[in-house]
């Protein structure tokens, strides 16, 4: 089998840490921070704003430990390391698909989080970098064993890929959590497109996959195809979700309600906001899914453009930490993070805006929950591993070893 060399230099110094990226990480913070705390604090319950706040940054905290522990895991650790985790993911799974917390499933429609006392825990996002490693892994050894791209040998990597997915996919279906798996969708995609799968390949099923998209645009939008649609397992909630989208103003003291509230929030707005911590409108449960709207109602679309750029900034980081990878293995990491990544902020911003519907897809590093903030916190700790391990151990693809 193939080798993955892996010899000790010095170990680098603090000054090969991505300062740039822990800035924006900083930043990112401190919005969050003061989302969430006058999200809650003009919530219209009587939860503890300075609570959650202490409660998030005991998150951020061991989100930094997670950094700190994985940049000293190097590619060679990382391989060794995936298909543990990947194999854990399942036991995740099928935990919260028996122990969910069913106050939760009752008001949200899905099977996805497990409460231990004062703290929910949503598995599946811990599953999303386990899954990451493990596709990674899966497609940087099929490249490694077949370096010249054939059709017959690329259908055979996507069989691979499909058969790390499909698992994954069907237990999460089975906690009718759309969103979550529509975030393992684009990581899959994303790892697909820079595999070197040839077009020939990936042209005809992206083909497919809109005309899928378009048909099923057509289905949720007609009498006759939501009734197919509720045969396959499409919930009510979901329909719910759809119309609150595509109707904002129809029903604004039901489902439609959320969303039109934060709208009207976005817009009060306006170019530079109301001012620090002078928000007006009351959007439900603004915390999670909606924060966006507490830069939008306090800092006006200015507010909004700096938070988008602090996001692209961070593409950026990752991008160029991704250019500096000296293996397949760590590049296929890098893009399944930053497909995370990118997908949350896409849906998150879109759906605050209108232009997408409502998925329950947090904002990454400001939305209120722990789950989703340290498993993007561990995207970040194997983006950050490269630059970090780059000068202590070396991964060559072109080497023998034996695991």
């Amino acid at each position: 089998m193939q080798r993955i060399a892996s010899h000790k230099t010095d170990r680098p110094s603090a000054s090969e840490l991505d300062w740039g990226m822990i800035l924006i990480l900083i930043l990112l913070m401190l919005i969050g921070l003061y989302s969430l705390y006058f999200a809650i604090l003009n919530g219209g319950k009587d939860a503890s704003p300075i609570k959650a706040v202490v409660m998030q940054m005991a998150y951020w905290i061991a989100g930094g430990v997670m950094i700190a522990v994985i940049m000293r895991f190097d590619a060679f650790q990382l391989w060794r390391l995936a298909p543990f985790a990947y194999a854990f993911s399942f036991v995740l799974l099928i935990a919260v698909l028996i122990f969910y917390n069913r106050a939760l499933y009752a008001n949200a429609g899905a099977k996805s989080w497990i409460v231990l006392g004062p703290i929910s825990i949503q598995p599946a996002e811990f599953v999303k970098p386990a899954y990451i490693l493990m596709l990674s892994k899966v497609v940087a050894n099929h490249n490694r064993l077949n370096p010249v791209h054939r059709v017959d040998s690329d259908w055979l990597l996507l069989g691979k890929i499909a058969g790390c997915f499909l698992p994954i996919a069907f237990l999460i279906a089975l906690q009718n959590d759309l969103g979550t798996l529509l975030v393992f969708l684009a990581i899959t995609a994303g790892i697909v497109v820079v595999s070197g799968i040839t077009w020939r390949i990936l042209g005809p099923i992206f083909a497919f996959a809109g005309a899928v998209g378009s048909a099923m645009i057509f289905l949720v939008a007609s009498t006759i195809g939501r009734n197919i649609l509720s045969g396959l397992g499409f919930q009510t909630y979901q329909f719910a979700r759809i119309d609150a989208w595509l109707h904002p103003g129809q029903d604004t003291s039901n489902t439609g309600y959320q969303t039109y509230q934060n709208l009207k929030a976005i817009g009060s707005g306006q170019l530079w906001g109301s001012g620090f911590g002078n928000m007006k409108v009351f959007v439900p449960v603004r915390e999670s899914d909606m924060i966006f709207s507490v830069m939008g109602e306090s800092f006006g679309f200015v507010g909004g453009a700096f938070l988008i750029l602090l996001y692209f900034l961070l593409m950026y980081r990752m991008i160029k930490a991704t250019f500096k990878a000296r293996n397949g293995f760590y590049a296929y990491i890098a893009t399944g993070v930053i497909m995370m990544v990118l997908f949350h902020v896409f849906e998150n911003v879109g759906m605050n805006i209108g232009l997408l519907p409502l998925t329950g897809i947090p904002l990454p590093f400001i939305s209120q929950g722990g789950s989703s903030l340290v498993s993007n916190m561990i995207g970040v700790g194997l983006i950050m591993s490269i630059s970090y391990q780059q000068q202590s151990r070396t991964f060559n693809d072109s080497n023998e070893f034996n695991l």
